[in-house]
């Protein structure tokens, strides 16, 4: 957990070559709907980037934790209603809102109006500040459950996909002891992938080599698993 990391996710992302192709004759990942245009750029651009900046995580903690028990796709169509409900994924503002801002965004219909899971982002942001205090930052602390490695998966097919891993579990666990909400084992498997902790990109997906490929001038080890 002592490891290092870049400052600013633009940083990361400037770091990471992103090819402009085409959705045809382009082999991705087998669960994309590559009919939709904004989920293939969130897959090219984003999905397994490592994240090494507490904003983003809080970002794509916020809404994995939205999705639970829904499509990631309905969320990430919400994501700008998100942003703008959750003061930019600012954590620091977000564990000032008050019952009547968790009462307001109820009724807020750009995002999934589900008042336990408004209540919660709210809850895992307090939490979250404290594992910051805890452990320097909560990317230390996270990376800490990979031994500062990604983990570079050998998926060929969609049946390959785990919902969980020892890992997840792990983490949720340890999550939920210290009172978060929302992060099931499920849950925080998405978010690793999400954030490249896991690179589960399949085998014979472009952007999986590219993302190999970014690690080391990020300065982030990684083992194949």
């Amino acid at each position: 957990m002592t490891d290092t990391f870049p400052d600013s996710i633009s940083e990361i992302t400037s770091n990471i070559e992103v090819d402009s192709v085409s959705t045809k004759n382009t082999c991705r990942c087998p669960w994309l709907d590559t009919s939709k245009a904004d989920y293939v750029q969130y897959h090219d651009e984003e999905w397994g980037v490592p994240v090494l900046e507490d904003n983003k995580m809080f970002e794509y903690l916020v809404l994995e934790s939205a999705q639970a028990g829904l499509s990631w796709y309905t969320i990430l169509k919400r994501r700008d209603g998100y942003r703008k409900a959750f003061a930019n994924f600012d954590v620091d503002k977000v564990t000032l809102f008050t019952q009547a801002d968790e009462e307001r965004l109820v009724l807020d219909p750009a995002i999934i109006r589900h008042k336990g899971k408004i209540a919660s982002t709210v809850n895992n942001a307090k939490c979250f500040i404290a594992i910051q205090k805890e452990f320097g930052s909560f990317v230390n602390y996270i990376w800490g459950f990979v031994d500062n490695k990604v983990q570079v998966s050998n998926l060929n097919k969609m049946s390959d996909y785990p919902a969980t891993c020892p890992i997840s579990d792990a983490l949720s666990k340890d999550l939920k002891k210290r009172g978060f909400k929302f992060v099931g084992s499920t849950t925080i498997y998405a978010h690793l992938q999400a954030s490249g902790l896991i690179n589960d990109h399949s085998n014979d997906c472009y952007r999986k080599q590219q993302i190999i490929d970014s690690y080391n001038s990020l300065g982030v080890k990684w083992q194949q698993c």
